[in-house]
């Protein structure tokens, strides 16, 4: 882990929880907030925001990962989680997907609002990506 990552956690885990108070859950009353870090040391942070048809709706790293790169950033160190969960959650599978198109390095870090954090790479949560050079053809 990055000295900039060590060193950026605190504002991490408080953008991801004002993110969190954000969010529009009222389907699954599950908020999350979700804090990008630039590999710059700007932190962008989005929430989830359901919808009544569900599929439509969008994760909290989703939403963080699109208002990063609608900003013009491209390169990420880290992405910090905060939900309600009584466990830390990593992204779900679309999100992990998302996130790696940005590449596998990420840092993914998940605070519950009780406290309990866990970090994994990007890497061992999806260790077998669908990535641009996937599309390559032979």
């Amino acid at each position: 882990m990055s000295v900039a990552l060590d060193s950026s956690l605190p504002a991490l885990r408080e953008g991801a929880a004002q993110a969190m108070q954000k969010a529009y859950a009222p389907y699954s009353r599950f908020r999350v907030g979700a804090a990008l870090l630039t590999e710059g040391g700007a932190i962008v942070t989005g929430c989830n925001v359901e919808n009544a048809s569900y599929p439509a709706g969008i994760c909290a790293e989703r939403a963080a990962l699109g208002s990063a790169v609608a900003a013009g950033h491209r390169r990420f160190v880290a992405v910090m989680i905060v939900s309600e969960a009584a466990e830390p959650t990593p992204p779900c599978g679309m999100c992990r997907q998302a996130l790696v198109e940005f590449g596998s390095s990420l840092q993914v870090v998940s605070r519950t609002t009780g406290g309990s954090e866990a970090r994994w790479s990007l890497a061992e949560l999806l260790p077998r990506p669908f990535t641009p050079s996937s599309l390559q053809s032979r």
